[in-house]
């Protein structure tokens, strides 16, 4: 009796759910050390503006049984687990010019904007 095996094709190793820039990272240290000590940062993803969804970040005590924790750059981030399938590869940015400042998100899995920026759709 002969026995056959199939050979086990390896996984494809997923992108990381979120990383931060290094601007990012740079801001939230900052804010960290200007009053938000001990607090953590949640992301999330909620339904609102004219593309259907836009980024939502709070400050939080503690993390909920909801999220999932990013870490880059030494900091921890927290992600609402109903906002991972929209987030993955996503990277966070800060950036600041003359008119304005603030996060941004570069997302992969985005296929279009509303005019004003404030909302995406996936």
């Amino acid at each position: 009796m002969s026995t056959t095996t199939t050979p086990v094709k390896p996984r494809r190793e997923l992108p990381p759910l979120m990383q931060l820039s290094d601007a990012a990272a740079a801001r939230l240290q900052t804010l960290y050390a200007d009053g938000q000590e001990g607090k953590l940062l949640r992301i999330s993803v909620n339904t609102r503006g004219c593309s259907g969804m836009s980024y939502q970040m709070d400050w939080v005590d503690e993390a909920s049984p909801q999220d999932e924790q990013v870490s880059s750059h030494g900091l921890k981030v927290l992600v609402d687990r109903k906002a991972t399938l929209f987030l993955i590869g996503t990277v966070m940015d800060y950036t600041e010019d003359k008119l304005t400042r603030g996060f941004t998100f570069e997302n992969p899995n985005e296929k279009g904007r509303c005019g004003c920026g404030e909302s995406f759709h996936v």
